[in-house]
């Protein structure tokens, strides 16, 4: 069995943050980096990672500014700057990554607001990068993002820049269960696995209530994501995989997905596929048939491996 091993590194922001290395047991054919999503963690990563080490992998990811255990304020990045500090940080990693492994492809994987900040990284750092994974990405309307960046604006500077904000939480996600009524948690949009959700819900470095600053950051990296130039500015020939549950409320239930696929290819991308997984929801990685996008993500990286 792979093992597994805890380090931490400096943020660009300051904090050490907490990261994991996945290595199988012989020379990797590839390295993976992880970027996980909102309110989680890169723990819950584990089963993915094996499943990549089994087929000689290497795979790193770590905590991001504002999760986790060592989170100095859950749900806040950093007092300037934050969006920019999570991609330096993962930047920062995968240099770190890449002096152990130098010569192997390199991919770069990130779900829900992790494939945000792939989404930049992959538009500003995409040089050297053998493909790039995005899990339950999605977009939301320029004139939403511009309102919640104003509003989160407005709420940090009567104080509440370091403090949970439900208002925008409401705003944010209150409308994602409207799908799936009856519901038993108010995380039931995440997976049809009602086991899976359970173990979200019991997780203290989980489903916690972003600050008004965090939400502000989200929104203006999801305004930068949206922008002709971060199509323009990832690679051409770069490898890209999208997939979500065509029942993500993220992604629009698949349409946006398929929308910013096509958005990539009318910018010049020529390697771009898009799946849509059938009734699954937003973490297909802890879905009721997670093992079959784990096996379509190994099967994109051995395409990479091959093409090579």
């Amino acid at each position: 069995m792979a093992a597994c091993e805890k380090f931490l590194f400096s943020s660009t922001a300051g904090p050490l943050l907490e990261a994991k290395w996945w290595k199988p047991e012989g020379k990797p054919r590839a390295v993976v980096q992880l970027v996980h999503g909102m309110a989680e963690h890169i723990g819950r990563y584990e089963k993915l990672a094996r499943m990549l080490t089994a087929a000689d992998f290497a795979v790193v990811g770590h905590d991001q500014l504002g999760h986790g255990p060592r989170a100095q304020v859950k749900g806040f990045f950093a007092d300037r700057d934050g969006w920019q500090h999570l991609i330096d940080d993962v930047q920062r990693l995968r240099g770190i990554a890449q002096e152990q492994y130098p010569v192997v492809p390199y991919i770069l994987l990130g779900h829900s607001m992790g494939s945000f900040v792939t989404r930049c990284c992959a538009a500003e750092h995409g040089e050297g990068l053998a493909g790039v994974i995005l899990c339950g990405t999605g977009s939301l309307p320029e004139g939403t993002l511009k309102a919640g960046a104003a509003a989160a604006k407005l709420i940090s500077l009567l104080g509440g820049r370091k403090k949970p904000s439900n208002f925008l939480h409401g705003a944010g996600f209150g409308g994602m269960n409207r799908h799936f009524r009856p519901v038993r948690t108010d995380w039931d949009w995440l997976s049809r696995d009602a086991a899976e959700v359970d173990k979200y819900v019991a997780d203290s470095n989980c489903g916690f209530v972003f600050t008004a600053g965090g939400f502000g950051d989200l929104f203006r990296g999801m305004r930068r994501i949206a922008a002709p130039e971060s199509f323009r500015g990832v690679p051409k020939e770069l490898p890209l995989l999208l997939i979500s549950g065509d029942r993500d409320p993220v992604g629009g239930m698949g349409r946006d997905v398929e929308r910013i696929a096509q958005a990539y290819r009318d910018a010049g991308m020529t390697r771009v596929q898009a799946r849509l997984y059938p009734e699954a929801r937003h973490e297909l990685f802890h879905e009721l048939d997670s093992a079959r996008a784990m096996r379509d993500v190994v099967i994109f990286i051995e395409e990479i491996l091959k093409s090579a």
